[in-house]
């Protein structure tokens, strides 16, 4: 009997895989991390982390990408309409988001957390625009999620990195009449 990939024990076993890891990544650092301290940690098999993960480098995407959708509230976002105030949420999420990581992620692993943030803004910013705009072409609202997905994204780490002294809210709002100056004539 195969069981689906939504049997409640199935969605259990896999959240107490991601439980697991995100318990030992406030232990060790993700690159002494292995698959049996997992399995130790968890108290299963290795063909159970298998069924659920391809590997670690699968479950660190996974567990990056489900907690920064919690951050996000990715559907309430979806929902909204892109502007000012939906903005400056997203941006105050994502350097939440950066902060809660840095004590647990560690430098090598910028690139995978940088991808999986921009995907998900992409996402965002694409459901947002597309309900705003639905007469414009769908190739041009694709690409402007895209701009809007690294510009966000890279004025995060430009947050993170030199304008601490400033809270991401009013980081952000200087930028937000440019922005929506632009938006509006796409």
């Amino acid at each position: 009997m195969t069981q689906s990939k939504t049997d409640p024990r199935i969605l259990r076993t896999r959240k107490l895989i991601m439980d697991s890891f995100i318990e030992l990544s406030g232990k060790k650092e993700f690159k002494d991390i292995t698959v049996k301290d997992i399995t130790t940690e968890a108290n299963i098999n290795r063909a159970t982390f298998y069924y659920h993960f391809e590997d670690i480098y699968d479950l660190l995407d996974k567990v990056l990408s489900e907690v920064l959708l919690i951050n996000l509230n990715a559907i309430d976002f979806e929902r909204r309409e892109l502007n000012e105030a939906s903005i400056i949420d997203i941006f105050v999420a994502i350097t939440d988001f950066q902060r809660a990581l840095s004590s647990r992620c560690h430098r090598g692993y910028d690139e995978t957390i940088a991808r999986i943030i921009r995907e998900q803004l992409e996402i965002i910013f694409y459901g947002m625009l597309r309900k705003q705009h639905t007469t414009e072409e769908d190739e041009s609202l694709k690409i402007t999620a895209v701009i809007l997905s690294w510009g966000v994204y890279g004025a995060s780490v430009e947050w993170r990195r030199n304008r601490k002294e400033l809270s991401p809210e009013e980081f952000i709002k200087s930028a937000i009449p440019f922005l929506m100056s632009g938006i509006e004539h796409v």
